[in-house]
């Protein structure tokens, strides 16, 4: 056989091969990768106190660390209420210091004199009554003019009575039930101050984590209303993937399971390790479930955390992961 024709009959064998091999290609299911986007933990700082945005520390893109200050508002009302509470809190601890230390000496003194000014005229109103008594008995005075001797006396005798109970009391300083309604007041006065307190230093608002500032929604001199976000950050340090897993794939994904997963942002690999599989489907609507069975397959969605700090990464950005 010559020689151009065995050549001619193996190009041919190798076009034919090779054509084959494009064909069988052609027709082989090709494995699409899934994919995924990266999310972080966000905080919406706000604050408890209405007022007029004060002050702003912070722009868009900048990094802080726990504690930073972000933002102050300006509460005239709040402070008025601050200066309120602190002079109910010094009026009751007057109160309760007047209620322990008792009365004055002064007091004291003016008690005793009034008692012996009573002792005295009671002193003098029995031997009134004496007098007018032994007149009665010999017959020179009339029994109404004995009698009423008698009530002075005895009205001397109670006043005198009277006044002692004063000196005592004077003596002894406030009841213990007063003492003790004084110190209540007192501790009702320093836990209003410290709610007040308290509020207005929600005032300044600080960062609670580490982080880089998203959004600035208010500027200084805008009102704020209560529970209105003001700062917007988010911590990278607690980042995710998250995939929406169809559920006839759902069993190639167990809590624990490690993947590498390619993100095309940064042109490189990451180990990423599945942490939460969500305990309820949702029908799909980010691609199509449809199977041809005449039903439609839910979704699952699956987290997955890097296993160590991916420099560069941000929220939003693809991650692929081929099966």
């Amino acid at each position: 056989m010559p020689a151009n024709k065995v050549v001619a009959g193996v190009a041919a064998i190798v076009v034919i091969g090779a054509l084959g091999w494009g064909l069988l290609k052609a027709f082989e299911p090709q494995v699409q990768p899934l994919q995924g986007q990266i999310e972080a933990r966000e905080y919406n700082i706000s604050s408890k106190v209405p007022g007029r945005v004060e002050q702003v520390m912070v722009r868009k893109g900048d990094s802080v660390v726990a504690d930073d200050l972000l933002f102050s508002i300006d509460s005239p009302e709040l402070r008025a209420k601050l200066q309120q509470a602190q002079g109910g809190r010094d009026a009751a601890k007057a109160m309760l210091a007047e209620a322990d230390k008792g009365a004055r000496q002064q007091e004291i003194n003016a008690s005793k004199e009034q008692w012996l000014k009573a002792k005295a005229g009671a002193e003098l109103a029995n031997t009134t009554y004496q007098r007018v008594q032994n007149l009665f008995d010999e017959g020179v005075v009339a029994r109404q003019k004995r009698d009423e001797a008698y009530t002075q006396w005895q009205a001397a005798q109670y006043t005198e009575q009277a006044a002692y109970s004063m000196y005592e009391m004077a003596q002894e300083g406030a009841r213990e039930e007063t003492k003790a309604a004084a110190a209540g007041n007192a501790l009702m006065a320093e836990g209003a101050l410290k709610e007040v307190s308290s509020i207005l230093s929600d005032s300044q608002m600080r960062s609670p984590i580490a982080g880089e500032i998203t959004d600035v929604l208010l500027q200084p001199g805008e009102l704020v209303p209560q529970g209105f976000p003001v700062v917007s950050l988010v911590d990278m340090q607690d980042a995710w993937a998250i995939f929406q897993i169809r559920e006839d794939k759902l069993s190639e994904f167990t809590k624990g399971t490690s993947f590498k997963l390619y993100i095309p942002a940064l042109k490189r690999e990451a180990d990423f390790v599945v942490n939460h599989i969500s305990v309820m489907g949702d029908f799909a609507t980010w691609r199509s479930t449809e199977t041809g069975n005449d039903f439609d397959m839910r979704t699952f969605s699956v987290e997955m955390r890097p296993t160590a700090a991916v420099a560069d990464l941000r929220v939003g950005m693809s991650v692929l992961l081929t099966p």
